[in-house]
């Protein structure tokens, strides 16, 4: 009776563990890339899978930031903002159509989404708090036109048409990293995961039966959270004036700059764009951020499928239509 006992129980676990592998965990990793802080979690019911997965999501953005850095010489981007002034200059059909994307958006968003920021944005360090002057500003003003871009989409070149002009693809490369990472995962079998690059955030499916509960950070305060979403299958893309400054004089130097001015944008304080596409997430919510409170919601509630929550220089919380209706 006692054999028979082992036996049965020895059955019992060969079933259970047939039927729920030891190995089913969360996988994560966390790096730091493309400048910003790099996270994935992804559920696997096999650990090689699990640990391939994570490892696949970092490559990818390795990848990018060594093909989308404006600050390693060696990147197509860098080369690009070397010589397109002077000649046209062939690139990837990837970086091309990012570009021919941001043109678009540019369009779309009456130029205040405009990746030529950076022709007067290379001049700010705000790791070393350092502007650049009224004078040099002005003389660099009209620059910034992504009417500047020139595409030949038959040879897959792009120039400039302006001697003063660069990009800079940190509005929308970390969105489209994101998207890519995704895509690779849901060709791995990954059913379940977090993709996080900075303020961009896409989630595949839900936290194994509950929504994922993400925060959307207060911006004067780093511990707190303005606001805590149940989101499930779903992207989420954070534009905020805490993300790089400095402080001089008592005035905040961010990185959001207004293609218009040259300077910082202070209409708001964040925003946090919800829409299937993180690449689009994240270009919109640099938009709104530069447009303000009226124009950018204006923008938000007449892009189908796309959500927004804005927080204005007095800390007040706007949301959009069909958020406001639920």
């Amino acid at each position: 009776m006692k054999r028979l006992s082992l036996l049965m129980f020895s059955w019992g676990l060969l079933i259970t563990s047939l039927f729920c592998p030891v190995s089913a965990a969360w996988y994560q990793d966390k790096q730091g890339i493309m400048g910003t802080n790099i996270q994935v979690e992804v559920w696997s019911e096999d650990e090689n899978l699990g640990h391939q997965a994570t490892t696949a999501v970092m490559v990818e953005m390795e990848r990018i930031n060594q093909l989308m850095s404006p600050y390693i010489d060696s990147s197509e981007l860098a080369i690009l903002n070397q010589q397109a002034a002077q000649h046209p200059v062939k690139v990837s059909k990837e970086l091309f159509d990012l570009i021919a994307l941001s043109i678009q958006l540019s369009l779309e968003t009456q130029g205040a989404f405009d990746i030529t920021f950076a022709s007067v944005g290379y001049l700010y360090d705000y790791r070393n708090h350092q502007k650049p002057s009224e004078q040099q500003v002005k003389s660099l003003l009209e620059a910034i036109n992504f009417r500047h871009l020139q595409l030949n989409e038959q040879e897959q070149t792009v120039s400039f048409a302006h001697p003063k002009v660069k990009i800079d693809l940190g509005g929308i490369a970390k969105g489209h990293a994101v998207d890519n990472a995704i895509a690779i995962l849901q060709a791995m079998g990954i059913q379940h995961a977090l993709v996080t690059a900075g303020g961009d955030t896409r989630l595949l499916g839900d936290r194994r039966g509950k929504p994922w509960m993400v925060g959307i950070r207060d911006p004067r305060h780093e511990d707190k959270q303005a606001v805590i979403l149940p989101l499930v299958n779903i992207a989420l893309s954070t534009s905020g004036d805490y993300e790089r400054y400095f402080e001089q004089d008592g005035q905040r130097y961010h990185h959001i700059l207004s293609p218009q001015s040259g300077h910082s944008s202070y209409a708001v304080q964040s925003v946090s764009i919800i829409g299937p596409r993180s690449t689009l997430n994240d270009a919109l919510s640099t938009a709104v951020f530069v447009l303000g409170v009226q124009q950018g919601m204006d923008l938000i509630n007449r892009t189908p499928g796309y959500d927004g929550i804005i927080m204005d220089n007095q800390r007040k919380l706007h949301y959009s239509k069909d958020l406001t209706a639920q």
